[in-house]
């Protein structure tokens, strides 16, 4: 029977996996004396070529190198000009469920966040309405109405927990919408931020204050004022923990909770930021401000790669799991692919929205799913190739069942990074800094030039001294070096003379003339 194309693809894997790690052969096997190392010796030979098959199956099966994405046949297809309608049409029946609109147009403009593991949908309306639901299976969690402005809500550590900027303070809430904690030193807030790795929830606003806090033990950590005015555009760079703040004289800063001045301060736009994203890696940070341009800037060397011009000012900016750049301004959104490394001549995808202006989008993990909070509520559209399509089950799991969770959460406790651990490289956390060539250069030169100085006024000092008869004899001046020199018994022995110079003091009378004391 003729072997199928996809057995003859998993036997080429297995052939081009066997090339990679060494395994004992049979020969090797039986060259050893001792009947236990033979015996050994096979199985591990046996555990090694069983594993090289299974792990060439699993990366056959799984297809780690390709993910989807929409392809044209030809030079003359455009993939901007596809739209959501002939996506969904195209796709599953699964995947063509995921692209849905909630009508909410009474209480936006909507701010919106996923969770890390990209199963849960949260809401805020900036007319007092909270949300969180269960998108995939379009069941509500929790609802509530809190009567005030919100500006701006995001997650904590999972789901059971999520903070919402309101009108004057920070409040954070559990997942059957009831008020836990109101933060009262988070004055004024525009933007929230949360730091998984750290516990620390970061947020700034119109009072220009970025203060950290520690979710676990409710303790402010670091309150920095960056003397620039109001803020309205963070983010978190997930690579070492720094948050970047854009602001309104178009310049874009990087902060730790170590220091009281900024790590890194660029000039990014010539008016203000409008908003701020850094991919997974932590390599590429692109902006967008109201110059109409969307710049790509390296974190590494701090220097511009691309800039994009857009129709209008962008007020929202995001980046994919896979790299996708994603803006909006008025109703439309536009997916960009490639244009981080790379400067990419046209759009990846186009999104008309007819139910308002946008007012944030994120792309949800682990899915090809990008959400839209706007004016009329809520939309999620299609971007195939968006999100990543093998999940950590360590890291964030979408299957995650309470016990798992709960695990989860103990184990993230234990592993919690202190907040001394952000900075800008976190491959030096724990190494020796070492000078560089020019600055050990510099200290040498200093350091040679410091003793020139020494020697010459000494010098200078020998030759201005008068010499006297008698001063300069070998006796004195053996003497004298003798006296410089410094001993471990000296001090004993001087304090051994000037007992027993007492003593001697005190075994001669006072009867006894001064004449005759030499005599005793």
């Amino acid at each position: 029977m003729a072997a199928s194309k996809s057995q003859k693809a998993l036997r080429w894997k297995h052939r081009e996996a066997r090339g990679g790690p060494s395994v004992p052969s049979r020969k090797d096997d039986f060259s050893a004396q001792d009947v236990k190392v033979k015996a050994r010796l096979k199985r591990e030979g046996a555990l090694d070529r069983e594993a090289v098959k299974n792990a060439a199956g699993v990366e056959f099966w799984l297809n780690t190198h390709d993910h989807g994405e929409i392809e044209p046949e030809n030079e003359l297809e455009k993939t901007w000009r596809l739209k959501q309608d002939e996506v969904a049409s195209l796709v599953e029946v699964g995947a063509a469920s995921k692209r849905y609109d909630l009508k909410l147009g009474q209480l936006g403009p909507y701010a919106c966040s996923y969770s890390r593991d990209g199963r849960w949908l949260l809401l805020g309306g900036k007319k007092g309405h909270l949300a969180m639901l269960d998108w995939q299976k379009h069941k509500m969690v929790c609802e509530v109405q809190v009567r005030e402005t919100v500006k701006d809500v995001c997650f904590l550590h999972n789901n059971v927990f999520f903070a919402a900027a309101q009108r004057k303070e920070v409040y954070v809430y559990d997942k059957r919408g009831l008020e836990v904690h109101r933060m009262r030193d988070h004055k004024d807030v525009e933007k929230l931020c949360f730091l998984p790795n750290h516990f620390l929830l970061s947020s700034i606003g119109m009072q220009g204050v970025l203060r950290y806090q520690d979710t676990s033990t409710g303790e402010i950590v670091a309150q920095h004022r960056t003397k620039l005015g109001p803020c309205k555009a963070m983010c978190l760079n997930s690579y070492n923990g720094v948050v970047l703040c854009g602001h309104a004289g178009g310049t874009a800063t990087m902060w730790s909770p170590n220091m009281t001045t900024p790590l890194v301060k660029m000039l990014c736009h010539r008016g203000p930021v409008n908003s701020l994203a850094v991919d997974q890696s932590g390599r590429y940070l692109v902006t967008v401000g109201t110059d109409k341009q969307m710049k790509v800037w390296d974190v590494r060397t701090f220097k511009l790669l691309h800039a994009y011009f857009c129709s209008a000012p962008a007020k929202s900016v995001e980046i994919s799991q896979r790299g996708l750049v994603g803006i909006s301004w008025g109703s439309r959104v536009q997916v960009w692919k490639d244009a981080l490394q790379t400067k990419a001549s046209a759009p990846y995808m186009n999104h008309q929205q007819s139910s308002g202006h946008i007012r944030q989008i994120r792309f949800c993990p682990y899915e090809d799913v990008v959400g839209i909070g706007h004016e009329g509520g809520f939309s999620s559209i299609l971007v195939p190739g968006a999100g990543e399509p093998n999940y950590d089950s360590f890291v964030a799991s979408p299957y995650q069942t309470r016990r798992e969770r709960r695990e989860h959460e103990v184990h993230s406790l234990l592993d919690k990074l202190q907040p001394d651990t952000i900075v800008l490289d976190p491959q030096s956390v724990g190494n020796i800094k070492l000078d560089p060539k020019q600055v050990v250069a510099q200290k040498k030169e200093q350091q040679r030039a410091a003793a020139a100085a020494i020697v010459s006024k000494q010098r200078t000092k020998n030759e201005s001294k008068q010499k006297m008869k008698g001063k300069n004899k070998p006796t004195k001046r053996h003497r004298k070096k003798q006296l410089n020199i410094i001993r471990d018994n000296k001090e004993a022995v001087e304090e051994l003379v000037k007992q027993k110079t007492a003593q001697n003091q005190r075994e001669v009378g006072e009867h006894v003339p001064s004449a005759l004391k030499r005599f005793f």
